[in-house]
């Protein structure tokens, strides 16, 4: 601990606080997109009832392959358009247009049951990760439904290391928190960078949550 010579304690100092390196996050919505979703639930039911899941981050759901753009019909391939009009409007290339780039989309279904999660986890090797809701189960009479999409903070692990109650106070005044989970309905498109590690609550409600997730990248 250290303490100020007597000779300069009238010192004072007016600070302001700058937010810096953002770490972009696109919550939209699909308007008018009633029919677009019930032909993609369709697809994803008939490919559940048919293929194995894949274990990857999700534990007790089912994970399709990332192939869903061969078998998901002209619904996945304007759900993925979407996606990367998107992203086009977060990216930028030096000495390149985002518009004229040629961007490639992986896609995969997720079905998850009354107690099913994903662990944290990251999408290395792309830009950017999506994920599109279809149907969000139904809550419980009460107490929390669960099934939140969260976010870790990717520079947390350095103070943690040292200090674990420490945290940066953000422009708002306050302990910048450690995780944020973001509440979203269905017909909600979520895209975000894909380094950012983040996973998804367990659902806590009754029938099945079904969900959309996508690697967006470019080619070299």
């Amino acid at each position: 601990m250290t303490t100020a010579s007597p000779a300069f304690d009238g010192i004072r100092v007016r600070a302001a606080q700058i937010g810096m390196y953002e770490t972009p996050i696109l919550h939209g919505r699909l308007a008018d997109a009633g029919s677009l979703t019930a032909a993609l639930c369709t697809a994803i039911l008939d490919r559940y009832a048919a293929a194995p899941s894949l274990a990857r981050s999700n534990v007790g759901g089912w994970h399709s392959a990332t192939d869903m753009l061969d078998w998901g019909g002209p619904a996945a391939v304007a759900l993925a358009d979407t996606a990367v009009k998107m992203a086009k409007r977060a990216s930028h290339f030096d000495g390149r247009d985002a518009a004229t780039v040629e961007w490639t989309v992986k896609m995969w279904a997720n079905v998850s049951p009354p107690g099913a999660l994903n662990m944290s986890h990251a999408h290395p090797g792309v830009l950017w990760a999506a994920v599109y809701y279809i149907d969000m189960g139904t809550p419980p009479a009460e107490g929390e439904a669960g099934g939140e999409l969260f976010f870790e903070d990717p520079r947390f692990p350095v103070p943690f290391m040292r200090l674990p109650g420490f945290r940066l106070v953000g422009i708002d005044g306050q302990p910048q928190p450690v995780e944020r989970r973001l509440p979203t309905e269905a017909g909600d498109l979520i895209i975000f960078p894909a380094w950012l590690r983040h996973g998804v609550r367990p659902h806590l409600g009754t029938g099945d949550r079904i969900s959309i997730a996508m690697n967006i990248d470019v080619k070299g």
